[in-house]
């Protein structure tokens, strides 16, 4: 079982491919709020509800000082092609090897249908701008999530 991060821990270091295939890492985003989420698979009703929410919540989190960041293990064409027919505005990374995942405790055994799986846990890390973990949540539902984030981050 991969090790779950809890708030004042570093957040793991990290460069993906975005849908582009151009290299994102939080390192540049050192000095602003970061939302990491992990979805399982881009393309899918649950993680489209997810990013779609994101996106349409992009410039109230920005506002505030947030960036959102999306990891899945899909390869970056399938990430561009889930941006473009969803006019996607979130960063989406992609993590195929799932180190990231996994050093985030994104990755592993979890519950799906009554039955134990091993994929990815969805999951949001709210990183500070020291790069430290502020929240981390796991196992969250794709819908009404984003919603609860602002409502707890109070923006």
């Amino acid at each position: 079982m991969t090790e779950r991060l809890a708030p004042g821990d570093i957040a793991p270091a990290f460069t993906l491919p975005d849908a582009d295939g151009n290299d994102v890492s939080l390192a540049d985003h050192k000095g602003r709020k970061v939302i990491v989420y992990f979805y399982p698979a881009a393309l899918t009703p649950g993680c489209t509800k997810q990013a779609c929410d994101f996106t349409d919540n992009l410039d109230v989190l920005a506002g505030a000082g947030y960036d959102v960041i999306g990891v899945s293990p899909d390869k970056p064409e399938k990430l561009a092609k889930f941006r473009d027919k969803e006019n996607l505005k979130v960063t989406l990374l992609a993590d195929p090897s799932k180190g990231v995942l996994e050093s985030y405790g994104a990755f592993g055994e979890k519950k799906m249908y009554g039955k134990t799986v091993t994929g990815v846990i969805r999951s949001t890390i709210v990183v500070d701008e020291e790069g430290k973990v502020e929240r981390a949540l796991y196992n969250v539902r794709a819908t009404g999530h984003v919603a609860k984030i602002i409502k707890d981050l109070g923006v």
